[in-house]
């Protein structure tokens, strides 16, 4: 994977802080920037989401940096912006479920954390831009489809309230101490990397997982609800070309997403083809927070940071799967 550039401009002169850079999303935009000779890649991450294997490939190149700490720590955050030329923080607690569990750390983890990074950008005098992970969750109860950036719902879980919050102190840090931060709202992004372990694991990988054990799967709800799944390399594309994006797109947040949707039900009927497998799901009750349908209009990230999806969510698919059965 990476052997495109997303980029232009030579970033063998560029450092770069990923937080959370152990987790799924962030761990693949450290490859990425590696692969690509950034001048340093330096890592926050308390290892609470995310896992040091995802980063075990890097730990003794000259150019890699792991700092061990929280951002609910401001200090922290201070520290590893240090120096820094460009940010992407994603360090986040995920999950809707999570957060109707144990809104106070989702809370802590998703605002407080995310306050102390923009005050830390706030105070740098080396940081270009921060972009930073949103969410389709902000869409909450809207029916429109597809889902375009100006038109949001009400929340449906404290995971989207937190989200929300993250994208309204971005503008409200650009408007008062003019930050500059690109947000990039993510829909269900899956491929290399991301664990099927743990209470909270996405459904991509669990299939997956019990596609390889021979289980059947569980699907909450009829299985006809539908999301606009995302491959990994989208989403590194989209912060790569965040970080480097003209004016116009500064203070802007931005759909991520391939634009086109699938059903729970669909996406296990590709798996199972994939897996040359008629093992059949278990559906249980629908999953509360969860919204019914999700598009993404992906019209201004086009425009404004010049993306453009290289994989589909069946080509995604296929690789994921390859990298799944080899680990």
């Amino acid at each position: 994977m990476y052997n495109n550039a997303f980029h232009n401009q030579e970033i063998s002169s560029l450092k770069f802080l990923i937080t959370g850079g152990g987790g799924f999303i962030g761990s693949n935009l450290v490859a990425y920037l590696l692969k690509h000779n950034a001048k340093k890649v330096r890592v926050l991450d308390n290892f609470s989401n995310g896992y040091r294997e995802n980063l075990t490939e890097f730990m003794q190149l000259p150019n890699f940096e792991l700092i061990e700490g929280d951002i609910r720590d401001l200090d922290t955050c201070k520290t590893a912006m240090q120096d820094m030329d460009y940010v992407s923080h994603q360090a986040a607690l995920g999950s809707v479920p999570r957060s109707i569990n144990d809104p106070a750390t989702t809370n802590a983890v998703n605002i407080s954390g995310f306050l102390n990074m923009m005050i830390a950008l706030k105070e740098s005098a080396t940081v270009k831009r921060m972009v930073y992970a949103a969410s389709s969750s902000t869409y909450g109860d809207s029916k429109q489809l597809p889902k375009v950036e100006d038109t949001i719902g009400k929340p449906l879980s404290p995971y989207a309230v937190t989200k929300y919050v993250n994208e309204l102190y971005a503008d409200v840090f650009g408007k008062t101490y003019d930050t500059d931060t690109v947000g990039l709202r993510y829909f269900n992004v899956f491929g290399p990397k991301q664990s099927p372990n743990g209470a909270y694991a996405a459904v991509i990988p669990l299939f997956m997982q019990a596609l390889k054990d021979n289980k059947a799967p569980k699907i909450n709800g009829d299985g006809e609800q539908t999301r606009d799944f995302t491959f990994v390399a989208n989403a590194v594309q989209a912060n790569v070309r965040g970080f480097f994006a003209p004016e116009t797109a500064k203070n802007q947040v931005f759909n991520v997403a391939c634009g086109e949707r699938i059903s729970v039900n669909d996406l296990w009927e590709s798996l199972q083809q994939a897996a040359n497998t008629d093992l059949q799901a278990v559906y249980g009750p629908p999953r509360q927070g969860d919204v019914r349908d999700s598009l993404a209009d992906i019209s201004k990230a086009e425009t404004l940071l010049g993306y453009k999806p290289e994989y589909n969510v069946r080509e995604g698919l296929r690789f994921t799967w390859d990298w799944f059965m080899k680990n």
